[in-house]
């Protein structure tokens, strides 16, 4: 149960009367993923020509924004986001939303500590149950912080919403100022990508570095997902799960009897999570399961958290890597793409767990207006952002290999990585390395 003054009113409204709540300057909070409300949203929407001045904290639109969606030249609603989806993305693009930098894990204390004003808070939750509680679902995230810290909370009640079972999943009435109904729109769905031949490579890498009774964090992406379905083939048992993102992959693997938890420390015997973005089918498997255990994600992304837990094994993306091992997986220069996200959190959480291995992958190439171009740069793109800092990197993987960068010296990795890059470019890579003096002359 979240904490929060008792003795609210926890009265229905309508969506109108409930976006008639917000006055100019109001800051307004939308929780994230499919917690985002939509029947205030376009109630919002419609009251544009009313209002200015009002801001819009969210994250990971699954869904597009009402309000976004009705003031494209950004007169009344500006919108403040902790990680993009593709929606978020393009909207970025336009200017008409910005990035906050954070690590996730951190979110709740940003609430708590360095966030004056949360005017009203509109987050999905199911209905009330027998005991007088509102289940916020499979997502906790940072929303208990904003619970706590909300001037006004509002409840749009969703019928599709799974409720779970969580340390801070469940709000009492008493603690609700208002309810409105939404609709019955079935729950966003993000379906696993198909993995590529050169996913189901750097996969093939990964599992064979996974051990029974090692505890899994998986990130989003083709590659993370191809690992999981390696280990449904393979005959790796008794696994565990700390993550922050639960994913359909892992879901399948609990569903497969391969995950136990019975070699955790953190939550033994438990799937622990902080929000879940997939299928139709891991939705309704976390419906009242006591297996799985929704946590915000101060409880799941804190690296001395992380490390609670022997064996942790992290794996995540990355879009480009340089010669000293420097991972930007969350720009495209200048041009924010996703975010920090729980990348550098869970690296440093595995390297610090007994036994713990991070593991970094990417394709050695891409492609971009037909022309192909590779992932291991010289230097990053001017303007990149760095996501994991070249001191945090342990394992790195593409298609062409793998290799651990801890205790290497510059010229040491700027070798091994070189190796991991597509063939057509490893004597250009070795020739820059050796202008710019990162290798000595005879080095490679």
């Amino acid at each position: 149960m979240i904490n929060r003054s008792g003795g609210r009113a926890c009265r229905e409204i309508t969506p109108e009367a409930a976006a008639a709540l917000v006055k100019p300057g109001d800051w307004l909070d939308y929780g994230a993923t499919f917690n985002q409300p939509d029947a205030f949203d376009r109630a919002l929407a419609a009251r544009k020509t009313e209002l200015h001045d009002v801001s819009i904290r969210n994250c990971l639109s699954m869904r597009p924004r009402a309000t976004l969606e009705a003031d494209p030249e950004r007169r009344h609603f500006a919108f403040y986001n902790w990680h993009f989806s593709g929606y978020d993305r393009k909207k970025h693009d336009a200017g008409l939303t910005h990035y906050i930098p954070c690590h996730l894990g951190e979110i709740p204390d940003y609430y708590r500590r360095f966030i004056d004003r949360l005017d009203i808070a509109i987050l999905k939750a199911s209905p009330m149950d027998a005991e007088g509680y509102f289940n916020l679902g499979p997502v906790s995230i940072w929303h208990p912080a904003v619970v706590e810290r909300a001037t006004t909370l509002i409840l749009e009640i969703t019928p599709d919403m799974p409720p779970v079972v969580g340390t801070h999943v469940r709000v009492h009435r008493d603690q609700v100022d208002y309810i409105i109904q939404g609709d019955d729109t079935p729950m966003p769905e993000l379906p696993n990508a198909e993995a590529s031949e050169v996913d189901r490579a750097v996969a093939r890498l990964i599992a064979t570095e996974i051990e029974d009774g090692a505890c899994l964090q998986v990130g989003i992406g083709g590659m993370p997902n191809a690992v999981t379905t390696l280990l449904l083939e393979s005959g790796v048992r008794d696994l565990g799960i700390h993550t922050e993102m639960l994913n359909d992959g892992l879901v399948e693997l609990y569903r497969a009897g391969r995950v136990s938890g019975l070699r955790k420390s953190f939550d033994q015997g438990l799937v622990t999570y902080s929000f879940c973005l997939g299928s139709r089918a891991s939705y309704d498997t976390l419906r009242h399961n006591d297996d799985f255990l929704c946590r915000p994600v101060e409880e799941t992304n804190m690296p001395d958290i992380i490390a609670r837990n022997d064996r942790v094994v992290a794996i995540n993306n990355t879009t480009q890597l340089d010669l000293q091992g420097q991972a930007a997986s969350e720009s495209d220069g200048h041009r924010h793409i996703s975010g920090t996200g729980g990348q550098s959190q869970f690296v440093r959480g595995a390297y610090a767990s007994k036994g713990g291995k991070s593991f970094i992958c990417l394709a050695s190439t891409y492609e971009r207006r037909g022309e192909r171009r590779s992932r291991i740069v010289l230097d990053l793109t001017p303007g990149n952002v760095v996501t994991t800092p070249r001191s945090d990197q342990m394992f790195v993987v593409t298609e062409y290999g793998m290799v651990n960068l801890k205790g290497r010296s510059v010229p040491e990795r700027a070798k091994a990585i070189i190796g991991l890059a597509h063939p057509d470019y490893r004597e250009e890579l070795s020739r820059e390395a050796r202008a710019r003096r990162i290798v000595p002359p005879h080095f490679l």
